[in-house]
C-alpha cells in the first residue's frame, strides 16, 4: 500500500503526540470514518479536536481518509496498513488503534467502494481557472495562487455524473499533467503490441 507524500505528510503529523495526542487522535480517526462511510457532510466538530490548528486538522483528515480509501480499495490486511503507517513514524498504539477501527468498519466500507461503479468515468472535458487566494477563513493571508479545475465526465452505467472540481497549487497540476502523460504513453505502448 503506498500513500502519497501529501498523506504521508500528514501521517507525520498524526503521528507526532504534541500535535496530536491520544484523544484528538481517536477523535480524528472516528471523524475520517464517520464522513465517508455516514454522514458525507460530517465535519470536524469534535470537542477533543477545538485545540488543533484548522489547516493542520483539514490535512490530517485527508491523510486518515486518503488512507482509509487506499486500504479498502487494495483490500489491504493488518500488517501491508501497518508498514504503510510505520514508514509515516506512527508508533505501534496509534497503528493498531487505526487498524482497530478499519477492521470495525472494512464491511461497510467495502460496501461503500463496490456501489460506486464498475466502469470508470471517462472525461469529456477540462476547464479551468487561476484564483490568487490573499486570505484564509481564518483571515490569515496567505497570498497563494492555486489553479481551480473541473472535469466533465460522463460514465456507460448510467447518464450523466456530476463534474469533478477540485484546487491544486501550480505543482500539483504539474505533478498530475505529468502522470496522465506517463499514462497516455503506457496506454499508447499497450495498444501497439
Amino acid at each position: 500500500m503506498e500513500l502519497s507524500p501529501y498523506a504521508q505528510g500528514g501521517w507525520r503529523l498524526l503521528g507526532d503526540p504534541r500535535r496530536f495526542p491520544r484523544r484528538p487522535f481517536a477523535a480524528l480517526l472516528r471523524a475520517a470514518f464517520r464522513s465517508l462511510l455516514d454522514h458525507p457532510q460530517a465535519g470536524l466538530d469534535d470537542p477533543d479536536l477545538k485545540d488543533i490548528d484548522p489547516t493542520v486538522l483539514k490535512h490530517c483528515h485527508a491523510a486518515a481518509a486518503t488512507c482509509i480509501l487506499e486500504a479498502g480499495k487494495q483490500k489491504a490486511d493488518i500488517s501491508a496498513i501497518s508498514t504503510c503507517l510505520e514508514d509515516c513514524k506512527l508508533d505501534k498504539e496509534r497503528i493498531e488503534q487505526f487498524c482497530t477501527e478499519y477492521q470495525k468498519n472494512k464491511d461497510a466500507l467495502e460496501i461503500l467502494l463496490g456501489s460506486i461503479g464498475r466502469s470508470p468515468l471517462h472525461i469529456t472535458d477540462v476547464s479551468w481557472r487561476l484564483e490568487y487566494q490573499i486570505k484564509n477563513n481564518q483571515l490569515h493571508k496567505t497570498y497563494q495562487p492555486s489553479y481551480l479545475v473541473t472535469l466533465n465526465v460522463e460514465s456507460s452505467d448510467s447518464g450523466s455524473h456530476p463534474d469533478v472540481s477540485f484546487s491544486c497549487t501550480m505543482e500539483q497540476l504539474q505533478d498530475l499533467v505529468g502522470k496522465l502523460k506517463d499514462a497516455a504513453k503506457s496506454l499508447e505502448r499497450a495498444t501497439q503490441m
